[in-house]
């Protein structure tokens, strides 16, 4: 299943969450963050090739788990 990246999508894996807050064609620039009630967090940039790779197995949130702050099973 094919999933396009764009800007502000939530990403969950495991513990964390990686929100994208800028997408270029060349490059991502995500925040991770540990709980999205604080959306306190660290600024990367990536190729898009390395963040894919780094979001492989990941969930992508609805607007609606994004919402009411939590992903699956919390």
């Amino acid at each position: 299943m094919k999933i396009k990246l764009q800007q502000d999508q939530i990403w969950k894996q495991g513990e964390l969450y990686f929100k994208i807050t800028h997408w270029d064609r060349l490059y991502i620039v995500y925040k991770t963050m540990s709980d999205l009630k604080g959306r306190d967090g660290k600024e990367t940039q990536l190729s898009k090739k390395e963040f894919c790779r780094l979001i492989k197995g990941a969930e992508l949130l609805t607007p609606e788990q994004v919402r009411l702050g939590s992903g699956k099973g919390l």
